[in-house]
């Protein structure tokens, strides 16, 4: 599974794995678990990130679709124009989410 590690987890996990290399003929049973508690932050981390992105992601779907039914309700020269200029915005939020989200 992906993992999202804060710079500080980073850190820990490097001098956790040298300590482990150096002690390895040692018992390594604690700094295993503690790279294990790290890992599984870490993972929980980017579940709730994909999560959010995946959300994100149908939301800017959802604006789109709502600026499209705007734009071809819409009624006079002006609010055509602000409606075609909210659907190019809403397409270029969907565009982002979507880079976001892969």
């Amino acid at each position: 599974m992906d993992r999202t590690y804060t710079r500080a987890e980073k850190v820990e996990r490097a001098r956790l794995l040298l300590k482990g290399a150096k002690g390895a003929y040692g018992d390594i049973s604690g700094i295993e678990r503690r790279i294990d508690r790290i890992d599984a932050r870490a993972e929980e981390r980017w579940a709730r990130e994909q999560q959010a992105l995946a959300q994100q992601h149908e939301r800017a779907k959802d604006e789109v679709a709502t600026a499209k039914a705007r734009e071809k309700a819409a009624i006079g020269r002006d609010e055509k124009r602000q409606a075609k200029q909210t659907l190019r915005d809403a397409e270029k939020r969907l565009k982002a989410a979507e880079r976001a989200f892969r």
